[in-house]
């Protein structure tokens, strides 16, 4: 019995294996910092991209980067031209809003919002997470730091889930889904300094609404104006490359 029990405690310990998930990369500050967070978490992270028009496509090359650095299972960009419906600043010919106060920051929808953007994104990577036997979602919606954007809060979020499991296979065959938004409730410098405790490189990821051609950031949209003010209070120096 002794022989036995020696061999048993001398056999290699098993590998755990990481259970998939989707998390959703725009090339930005917060997706970046998500990645590392569900990485750290235990996940094998699966990222989606969305290439639907947007005036600052800079960030697509951004996400692919942070990708790379951060050892993604798979990376798929998904072509979704919203363009054609227009309506924000970002899809349409209209002009992105500069230097803005904090009270403007702070009041109403800003123009930058691209209509049920994170509704429909959130849908496509439900539907991939499906393919791969996923059943956990992350993106990096934040509700603190000025955005303004409806489906960027808490009810956002609750109500996508409950719809996940609605509306899915997944869901309806008992295997609950969890869309994991942990930036949601921090600001932009609580954010910057749990990315930097993760090993994350912010010179590799792309804010700016309104870059140049060579894609320098502009520093005056609202994007801009809330990473300068995140890496400020966090005391952390600032990677980003602005025009000015």
């Amino acid at each position: 019995m002794a022989l036995d029990h020696q061999k048993a405690s001398t056999a290699p310990p098993q590998k755990k294996i990481s259970p998939p998930c989707v998390v959703l990369v725009s090339g930005g500050l917060d997706s970046a910092t998500i990645l590392a967070m569900a990485k750290a978490q235990g996940f094998s992270p699966f990222a989606i991209s969305f290439d639907y028009g947007q005036r600052h496509r800079f960030e697509l090359e951004a996400a692919e980067k942070v990708c790379q650095a951060q050892g993604v299972a798979r990376h798929v960009v998904i072509p979704l031209d919203m363009r054609s419906i227009g309506g924000s600043a970002l899809t349409a010919n209209i002009d992105v809003p500069k230097d803005r106060s904090e009270a403007e920051l702070t009041s109403g929808i800003p123009i930058t919002y691209v209509p049920a953007r994170n509704t429909v994104f959130l849908s496509i990577a439900l539907g991939w997470a499906e393919v791969i036997g996923a059943q956990d979602l992350f993106v990096g919606v934040n509700a603190v730091d000025y955005s303004g954007y409806p489906d960027c809060r808490p009810e956002f979020v609750a109500a996508f889930e409950k719809l996940a499991n609605l509306a899915t296979q997944t869901g309806v065959e008992g295997q609950p889904w969890k869309i994991h938004a942990p930036l949601i409730h921090l600001t932009k410098a609580e954010i910057i300094r749990q990315g930097v405790a993760l090993g994350v490189d912010y010179s590799l990821t792309h804010s700016c609404y309104d870059p140049t051609p060579t894609g320098l950031s502009c520093g005056h949209c609202d994007s801009c104006l809330i990473r300068k003010k995140g890496f400020l209070e966090a005391h952390i120096p600032d990677p980003t490359r602005y025009a000015d």
